[in-house]
């Protein structure tokens, strides 16, 4: 019998080596696939579209904030990995009544860093979770010294909602050289009206491709000369697992 503390403190009990899992969030899905563990993982979301043949050979399970819960059961898993932010309480202490749900909290690199390491360590994969660590750090040394841009990052349109500075977003944005200089709120993702945005005066405007898909259009809402508009990938920004490998590799080039 084994014990393991997720990131939010609580306690889960493992009798083996988990052979059936459910991931309810697409970035760890994308890691479990990295560490070798398709064969282990049986349960995903609609929204797990990474490794793409998933979504065809995995039963999925519902949204991230709308779980199937009789559907969950009926897979019997031995482990469920969530995340605070990204799935609903309610259904997670539901769930976590009948299986073990080990639960990430992912506001900076270095808590993904962990979450890899933690994720490994349950799923008896340690030298793989060591080897993509270790890769995504190197990267990320490369990094170091960018100079700052003024930035917002926008998630979402009516109301424009932009990614706050206690969000990982922000400090995904810190490493590809971006200072956000989104207000500080009791919001995440506070919402900004143009003449706002205007006044902040940022270097750069980041339109983010999930999870609101801004088009090439939505551009002249915020451009007016004085700075540049720019969409990017959310995946690179956002998903906290392996994909962070890819998102080092582009930050070199923006």
């Amino acid at each position: 019998m084994a014990f393991f503390t997720d990131q939010c403190q609580r306690q889960i009990e493992l009798a083996s080596k988990p052979l059936r899992i459910v991931s309810t969030v697409p970035s760890q899905t994308e890691l479990l696939s990295g560490l070798g563990l398709d064969a282990q993982v049986i349960g995903i979301t609609a929204y797990c579209v990474h490794p793409a043949h998933y979504l065809k050979e995995k039963t999925v399970i519902g949204g991230t904030k709308n779980l199937q819960i009789e559907k969950i059961r009926s897979l019997k898993p031995d482990l469920i990995i969530g995340n605070k932010e990204e799935n609903i309480k309610e259904q997670i202490e539901e769930l976590a009544q009948e299986f073990p749900v080990w639960l990430s909290d992912i506001n900076t690199v270095d808590d993904a860093l962990a979450m890899i390491e933690a994720i490994g360590e349950i799923c008896q994969a340690e030298s793989k979770a060591r080897e993509i660590v270790d890769s995504i750090r190197a990267k990320r040394q490369l990094l170091a010294h960018l100079p700052k841009r003024k930035a917002l990052y926008f998630i979402w349109k009516d109301p424009y909602m932009v990614a706050g500075p206690n969000t990982f977003i922000s400090h995904m944005m810190a490493e590809a050289g971006f200072e956000n200089i989104a207000p500080y709120s009791e919001q995440r993702y506070p919402s900004l009206s143009l003449s706002e945005v205007k006044a902040l005066h940022a270097d750069v405007i980041l339109l983010s491709s999930e999870p609101y898909a801004f088009k090439s259009a939505d551009t002249l809402d915020f451009w007016d000369g004085s700075q540049e508009v720019r969409m990017v990938d959310g995946e690179l920004f956002s998903w906290y697992g392996d994909r962070m490998l890819k998102a080092f590799e582009r930050f070199k080039r923006f």
